[in-house]
């Protein structure tokens, strides 16, 4: 029916099929990232026994979507000696490459973006855009501040993707595949087949790297919070000393941009973690579709479990941004360099002689 709609309205199978396809992604990223602002501020809240906002609707539950509206209705300032064409793109790319990454991940097996055999390849590509977009923010607002929180944030996010791309190779090397959906599908119904348990090996290979599987996991979701600019990585946007970091200069919706970014990203590393370990969008205790007969209801379920996977680990993010002080430039870097890099990669050599032998 939504199909049928767009085809008329648009009057081209392509056109249709693209918003077909990018238009339930946005329904789901604008609401999640309304919900994920406020659940922060309302998680950090109890965390230091205050209440947090209370006033718009019942316990202050309205409270981001007036704050939303506020940000639409409020005055685009762009500096004068900005690059003003870089300026106005900027929010708009590291918003596109978030979107991007949306494509790829398996929500359920029914609905998934784009079915790519090299989904997880192109997560991490299209993340590439949110790099560019950073250093194109701190450069064109020709603000000292902005242009070194840029620079600090591309350095991090290179530096961490290498770990998070060992681990990756790790888990290609034993599933044979970079599809998403097929790792999930790989991954039973069942806890002890997801791949933190070992995976969908069978014999004693799956009980051998199990300890290995665990450490990547650990690895990898340390990495992705580091590309998310989360603390203790949050260098970039560190309020202590460099104001607010490469979106210093941002006002209105443009900034609203940026914040919608960080919140869809918090969510994308969490779902590729969750795809990746945790068994995607299957159910650790069956599905109630199976048990009543009713089939159609199977997809909703496997929603409502990798969303729930997904946003359990949003939590833990923040969690640690209460519960950890953030680290200097040089420890951030040798974390990576001298730590996750090596141990990754020994990871990604003993699982490739074991898959050998």
């Amino acid at each position: 029916m939504i199909y049928d709609f767009f085809f008329k309205l648009t009057g081209s199978n392509f056109l249709a099929d693209v918003i077909q396809s990018l238009l339930p992604l946005f329904i789901f990223i604008l609401p999640f990232a309304l919900f994920a602002v406020l659940f922060e501020r309302k998680v950090s809240a109890h965390m230091q026994d205050r209440l947090g906002p209370m006033r718009v609707g019942y316990h202050g539950i309205l409270q981001t979507i007036a704050d939303i509206l506020k940000l639409i209705q409020k005055e685009d300032i762009i500096p004068t000696l900005a690059d003003k064409p870089l300026f106005n793109i900027a929010p708009v790319l590291v918003f596109a490459g978030s979107y991007a990454a949306f494509a790829a991940i398996p929500f359920s097996s029914a609905f998934i973006g784009s079915n790519i055999d090299l989904g997880v390849i192109f997560i991490i590509a299209a993340s590439g855009f949110v790099v560019a977009g950073i250093l194109m923010a701190g450069w064109s607002s020709n603000n000292k501040y902005s242009l070194l929180g840029a620079m600090r944030s591309a350095a991090q996010i290179i530096s961490y993707e290498i770990p998070t791309v060992l681990v990756v190779l790790s888990i290609i090397m034993i599933t044979g595949t970079t599809n998403l959906l097929t790792l999930s599908e790989m991954q039973t119904g069942h806890f002890w087949n997801w791949m933190i348990f070992g995976g969908p090996q069978m014999g004693l290979a799956k009980f051998i790297f199990i300890p290995i599987m665990i450490i990547n996991f650990v690895i990898i979701y340390i990495s992705t919070l580091a590309e998310v600019n989360r603390t203790p990585f949050d260098i970039p946007e560190a309020e202590s000393e460099l104001v607010s970091g490469y979106h210093t200069e941002y006002s209105g919706m443009k900034f609203a941009m940026f914040f919608l970014s960080e919140y869809a990203n918090m969510f994308a590393v969490s779902a590729i973690v969750t795809a990746l370990f945790l068994g995607g969008y299957q159910s650790p205790v069956g599905y109630l579709g199976n048990l009543f007969g009713a089939h159609w209801l199977i997809p909703i379920e496997q929603f409502f479990w990798f969303t729930a996977k997904g946003i359990f680990f949003v939590f833990v993010q923040m969690w640690l941004r209460w519960t950890l002080p953030r680290l200097r430039v040089d420890q951030l870097m040798a974390l990576c360099w001298k730590y996750l890099i090596p141990i990754a990669f020994v990871n990604l050599l003993i699982i490739g002689l074991i898959t050998v032998l």
